[in-house]
């Protein structure tokens, strides 16, 4: 075992996991996270704890993983490269550990220009392969970055990356997984998917490596609102595919006022189709702040309750 996470565990016995976003406020009230976890507590087997999703200011990742941690509810505490140089992520790292948190999601991040605070400095020292390798090399190599030995209790993650199967370009995207994997991601959660074609050709050259043997592999859905939430994701989200007939049963559904709906049908599908697919170890949700909608998801799926291992 690499943490003992109830994830790390689910994934090892070769149940189909799930896992879900729970995104921290932008003020300080943590009772905001306390209701969300209560909500979501029992419809997936962790939680990602978002860090400063879109480059806009929330509370921390660290400190809102804490508090869900306190509801019963395990967290993936997401880290980015935007915001810090490699002692700070060395630091929270540590900081992370010894606050309970098992399992952590490496990430480059989000540009600042797309936040909230454009103008602000990016630090971007590392990139996510980079940041892998310093997480595995903390836990495996008791070494920090600069090589020096960490003489005290070594952070002990399941190393989570993201992948998007659907950037340009197509042909190149099974071999960068490979790097992630190599670096040390346990664990991968991948873009969003609505083209479950185009996953599916990802999926047969990620078998064919063999990497569906190296790492488990979350699919990402994620449930569309509205007509205007699956025409932004389709022009301005980049490496987003959603296919025109996507963009048109929401546009049907828009007309009858039943959006939503139709958003989470669709989901459902989607989570249906990609568990047939070799190589896929459980599905990811991201209803980005709507996390209301993910017990029905789970439920509708038949992938409640969840298995206790």
């Amino acid at each position: 075992m690499k943490s003992g996470s109830n994830l790390e565990k689910i994934l090892r016995n070769g149940k189909f996991a799930v896992t879900a976003e729970l995104g921290p406020p932008r003020g300080a009230d943590r009772t905001i996270i306390e209701k969300k976890a209560e909500m979501l507590k029992g419809y997936g087997d962790a939680f990602n704890i978002t860090d400063c999703q879109t480059a806009v200011v929330r509370m921390s990742s660290i400190a809102a993983g804490r508090i869900v941690l306190d509801s019963g509810v395990e967290p993936i505490i997401q880290m980015t490269c935007r915001d810090r140089n490699r002692i700070a992520i060395q630091s929270d790292l540590l900081g992370a550990a010894a606050l309970g948190a098992k399992n952590l999601l490496c990430l480059t991040g989000d540009h600042q220009k797309f936040g909230d605070h454009p103008m602000a400095k990016g630090v971007f020292d590392i990139d996510s392969i980079q940041l892998i390798q310093i997480a595995k090399t903390l836990r495996d190599e008791k070494l920090f970055q600069c090589g020096q030995e960490l003489k005290a209790e070594e952070p002990r993650f399941f190393i989570g990356a993201a992948e998007n199967p659907f950037a340009d370009p197509f042909k190149y995207r099974a071999a960068r997984l490979a790097k992630k994997i190599k670096a040390g991601a346990d664990f991968i959660q991948t873009q969003i998917i609505y083209n479950v074609k185009k996953f599916e050709e990802w999926m047969k050259m990620v078998t064919d490596m063999g990497l569906h043997e190296k790492t488990y592999i979350l699919a990402g859905v994620a449930p569309l609102k509205s007509k205007g939430m699956a025409k932004h994701m389709k022009h301005n989200v980049p490496g987003m595919d959603v296919p025109d007939v996507v963009m048109d049963r929401m546009t049907a559904a828009a007309e009858l006022k039943k959006g939503k709906e139709e958003g989470i049908k669709i989901c459902l599908e989607v989570i249906e189709q990609v568990r047939e697919l070799k190589g896929v170890a459980g599905v990811h949700i991201m209803a980005v702040e709507w996390e209301e909608a993910v017990p029905e998801i789970v439920k509708q799926a038949g992938l409640h309750p969840r298995p206790s291992v």
